[in-house]
């Protein structure tokens, strides 16, 4: 069910600007995540400094920015984005990534980046759900920051099984060669874009594909962390 023009997705209520779908009262009850390390994501005792998780093995990522748990209200706006075709959640969900964006560089100085890429879907799955979400969560983002974004930079060559289906064993298996750059990025600070990061091995998969084709850093940015 489509919401009314004007209202916010979540309390209904008008909005101010009606192209930010989430009102401001809405937007600041996303704020609790609880302390967690600027690198995983995950709970720690500081969100300046690396947890000892990625002190002992730490991420192919530098930085990893998120803007809830995956609870709701904001994991039924992600499942309606999804599978229910309401693509018009992208852009007020690419505001909220904005809005931790540039909450993470006021609280710890989170470096900038000046290319944007999206998590690439296989071209049948592309094709069954009509669009890819990450792609539409990169775009107004890409405008909002100034950043460089190209859609394609990222192809998915195998048809992989669904992840959340699979053990986190498995799901990095499932990954194995699954990607191929179509962009040069040497030298370049680079953020990856997606929904939720659970285990994070789609994330990784693609950080260590640009690093090593010789990209200077790179940086995750979804709307949910899983714990």
């Amino acid at each position: 069910m489509l919401t009314a023009p004007g209202l916010c997705w979540l309390c209904r209520m008008p909005l101010r600007l009606s192209h930010w779908g989430i009102c401001s009262v809405c937007t600041r009850s996303l704020k609790n995540r609880m302390t967690c390390c600027p690198q995983c994501g995950l709970p720690a005792f500081s969100f300046t400094l690396p947890c000892g998780r990625c002190l002992q093995k730490p991420p192919p990522w530098c930085e990893l920015v998120a803007v809830e748990d995956y609870v709701q209200p904001l994991s039924g706006l992600i499942h309606k984005l999804k599978f229910s075709h309401q693509s018009q959640l992208a852009q007020p969900l690419s505001r909220l990534i904005l809005l931790a964006v540039l909450r993470a560089k006021r609280t710890r100085a989170l470096p900038k980046v000046d290319l944007i890429i999206n998590v690439p879907l296989h071209s049948r799955r592309h094709w069954r759900r009509g669009y890819n979400q990450s792609d539409l969560l990169c775009r107004p983002l890409a405008r909002w920051l100034r950043c460089a974004y190209y859609p394609h930079a990222l192809k998915r060559v195998h048809a992989t099984a669904i992840q959340h289906q699979l053990s986190a064993r498995l799901r990095k298996r499932n990954l194995k060669n699954a990607f191929h750059l179509e962009l040069p990025v040497k030298g370049r600070h680079i953020a990856i874009v997606d929904d939720v990061v659970t285990t994070g091995s789609t994330v990784a998969e693609l950080s260590r594909l640009l690093l090593r084709s010789g990209a200077a850093s790179v940086q995750v940015w979804c709307l949910c962390r899983t714990l």
